[in-house]
């Protein structure tokens, strides 16, 4: 399941890469015998190979503390059936932890992670945006909706599905919903490419906000598509939608209700194809339908068995990397159930097995610190900052101060908020969230507040 933007992102429960601020860890080994050859973070070089060759550029849009993002490269980019694919398009990761990156981003501005593009190198145009994770087959109709938009000549539904997602890829959300729109209305019933294209439409107006129009549409279309994965996530993101709408909103819980049902609905028979992180993301979504439900009962059964999920999905994970992927749900869900202490042995075991990914320390600081251990707490954050790098580092940076404050020391927590917003400033705009800067200045101005003499 896509992590989301900023509404849904949480630093405690979202994790790769680098061993210092400056130099990121290369990924050459990772990529030994993998089926499809991607370029890493060069996007100039990957350009002039499409241009070379004539075939589009595929784009894989990821950060390293993306759980959905690692999860696609663990179980989905890697499986060896894709190699037949390798000479379909030239081949590009980009990760946006990296400030070398900025500038990508800047002409492609991301929404979701991870974020697939289909580039037309002839005029640097996307073709294709596709947010969130997909199976294998479904990665395999992606290239077919790609390669086909890349050689034009589609018609009908087709072309307005291939409309919408470039003028998505261009951030034109409004065209693009209307667009989308239309070709669900205009496609056949059993058109072939409906989940996607409402999967595609789904995103689209969450990512604009239009949550209620979003949630009502979900209700109106999934009856009327296919039962898969986009389904399934099409689903998920009316709940969202709905989850997002005013408390005082007309119908707001009849709406939650009937599409927390539709989640439900996707977890169960006849399965779905999906990953472990796509059936976990749902959990989230059903969960944060119990928050705002106000149902503490339900909330607590259902973290309880979204953790024994996880726990259950860790253990039959081939390697460490694949294990990873669900550190951050654990590490979630044990917090809902205010049991945090249950996800330390795996963050502990995470940190032993890749000791160059930022993620297990920064989650074992906040860890830590919520269970009392401040000097372990102190610790993690020490090594978690000695490995991140970029925009991320400011989110280290500010759990750090929490730990600061739990340990009275003042002082070091104002100079660290200084320290913070200094390095904010010499990151590029386009990967400087203003939300974490915000709340960084609001930090540091109630700690300066409260370190000014009483008034007489």
């Amino acid at each position: 399941m896509r992590t989301l933007v900023a509404s849904l992102l949480l630093w405690g429960l979202v994790g790769c890469t680098a061993a210092n601020t400056n130099t990121p860890v290369s990924t050459e080994a990772a990529h030994a015998g993998a089926p499809l050859p991607f370029i890493e973070d060069d996007y100039a070089r990957a350009l002039a190979e499409a241009k070379a060759k004539g075939v589009p550029l595929f784009v894989d849009v990821w950060a390293p503390w993306c759980h959905t993002c690692r999860s696609m490269k663990a179980y989905v980019l890697s499986d060896k059936s894709l190699a037949r694919h390798a000479d379909r398009f030239v081949w590009l990761e980009v990760n946006t932890d990296l400030t070398q990156n900025a500038a990508f981003q800047e002409k492609f501005p991301i929404e979701f992670w991870p974020t697939l593009y289909v580039i037309d190198p002839r005029a640097e145009k996307p073709l294709l945006r596709f947010a969130g994770s997909a199976t294998v087959s479904q990665l395999e109709k992606l290239f077919e909706d790609g390669e086909r938009a890349y050689k034009g000549g589609v018609t009908g539904a087709e072309a307005l599905l291939a409309r919408g997602d470039a003028l998505h890829a261009e951030g034109r959300s409004a065209e693009a919903i209307e667009t989308l729109t239309e070709a669900l209305a205009e496609a056949p019933a059993d058109w072939s490419r409906r989940g996607r294209a409402l999967e595609s439409l789904m995103t689209a107006m969450y990512g604009a906000m239009q949550v209620e129009p979003c949630a009502k549409k979900a209700l109106e279309l999934l009856p009327g598509t296919p039962r898969s994965l986009s389904w399934a996530n099409a689903a998920m993101f009316g709940l969202m939608c709905a989850v997002s709408m005013p408390e005082d909103a007309a119908g707001v819980k009849e709406l939650r209700s009937a599409l927390e049902a539709k989640v439900v609905d996707a977890m169960g028979a006849p399965v779905i194809e999906m990953s472990g992180d796509d059936r976990s993301g749902l959990y989230e979504a059903r969960l944060m339908a119990r928050e705002v439900a106000k149902d503490e009962a339900g909330k607590k059964v259902l973290a309880e068995e979204w953790l024994a999920f996880l726990e259950a999905e860790a253990a039959k994970a081939p390697n460490p990397e694949a294990r990873a992927v669900f550190d951050a749900h654990r590490m979630g869900a044990a917090m809902k159930l205010g049991t945090p202490e249950r996800a330390i042995p795996a963050l502990e075991q995470s940190e032993k097995d890749l000791p160059q990914d930022y993620n297990p320390p920064a989650r074992l600081a906040t860890l830590y610190r919520t269970v009392g251990r401040l000097d372990d707490a102190l610790a993690a954050s020490d090594r978690a900052l000695a490995r991140v790098q970029g925009s991320r580092r400011l989110s280290v940076m500010s759990g750090r101060v929490d730990i600061l404050i739990a340990r009275k020391d003042t002082a070091s927590a104002v100079k660290t908020l200084e320290e913070a917003l200094a390095f904010a400033k010499t990151l590029p705009a386009v990967q400087t969230s203003p939300r974490m800067v915000k709340n960084l200045e609001k930090k540091l101005a109630g700690l300066q507040a409260e370190a000014q003499p009483a008034p007489k």
